[in-house]
């Protein structure tokens, strides 16, 4: 049976983009294991579910590329809302996931010509049971050196709502990532610390709006972007004074985007502003477990967005090139 997908991305954070009608038309986690093996067509970091919805405009499902599900995703989110809010001619949209239903919109490009949305990041949470992570019996981790994942960086723990570790950085743990590597791998694997896994993000503040982020994401790895790590390391950057503006630019591997960081007291209010690209349309035929690409069908926008790459490496030439 053939079915029609979409290879998308945002910052670089790559996925299969599917719109069914049914939760269970497949298996989505072997479905998801097929699709993103790299020597496939390049891979993807997952496979996110266009779904209907009873108390929105749609819902969305995010798959990892080891099919495992996560809670949320900032990057799917917004190439997801580009697909909702084009297919039911509208600019704005709420879309259900997996813990809060979330406002979007299309926005102004960041640059050129290139299909640019905002979405919503939410909920929030300082909590270690939210993650869930344990320390010490500590309620949170704010700023923090733990001295068993290193003697000089301070971490902040919170799920926006995906749990993720920041560390603040110097130039040495961006352009060297074995660091994180190791940490990662450490606390994705069985440990006392992070039952579950967590997402650990190296921050490595640029200039007073500006910030680098690089992620290893639970269920995939290091990935080109994470959006809710850059909206959570904006958070944890303007909460220590890193940054002092209200709309950051975050740098990554796979491109920038702007997060929108309002604070009041103990609420926050977040918003990642970015790319929603298509690059590719494919037709897959689908037989039980099997699975073929029949046909595929590129667009032009990935050379438009090729610009915006360029750009992040020459901001990040000195520090980001290993």
């Amino acid at each position: 049976m053939e079915r029609t997908l979409l290879k998308v991305h945002g910052s670089g954070n790559t996925f299969y983009l599917y719109n069914t009608n049914s939760e269970n038309e497949y298996n989505w986690a072997e479905l998801t294991k097929w699709l993103c093996q790299k020597d496939n067509h390049g891979g993807a970091d997952g496979l996110l579910l266009v779904l209907p919805s009873k108390s929105a405009d749609a819902k969305m499902r995010v798959i990892n590329a080891d099919g495992s599900e996560a809670s949320m995703c900032g990057n799917g989110l917004r190439c997801v809302a580009r697909f909702v809010c084009e297919n039911q001619g509208k600019e704005e949209a709420i879309i259900e996931t997996m813990k809060a239903n979330l406002k979007v919109r299309k926005e102004y490009s960041l640059l050129d010509e290139i299909p640019t949305y905002a979405v919503e990041i939410f909920p929030v949470s300082f909590s270690l049971d939210s993650l869930p992570m344990s320390y010490k019996g500590q309620h949170e981790v704010r700023h923090q050196v733990i001295e068993e994942f290193s003697p000089t960086i301070p971490f902040t723990a919170v799920s926006v709502p995906n749990p993720h570790l920041i560390g603040i950085v110097d130039k040495e743990h961006i352009a060297n990532n074995s660091h994180q590597k190791q940490l990662a791998e450490f606390l994705n694997s069985k440990n006392e610390y992070c039952m579950d896994g967590v997402n650990v993000s190296y921050v490595y503040p640029m200039k007073n709006d500006t910030i680098f982020v690089r992620t290893f994401e639970r269920g995939v790895g290091f990935t080109n972007a994470c959006g809710t790590a850059m909206t959570a390391s904006a958070l944890v950057a303007r909460l220590n004074g890193i940054v002092e503006d209200d709309m950051i630019t975050v740098y990554n591997p796979g491109g920038f985007v702007k997060c929108e960081v309002k604070i009041q007291d103990d609420l926050y209010k977040l918003t990642l502003i970015g790319n929603a690209t298509v690059t590719t349309t494919y037709v897959l035929d689908i037989d039980e477990n099997q699975y073929n690409f029949v046909s595929w069908n590129e667009t032009d926008e990935q050379k438009q967005y090729e610009n915006c790459v360029q750009l992040v490496k020459k901001e990040t030439a000195s520090f980001a090139s290993k």
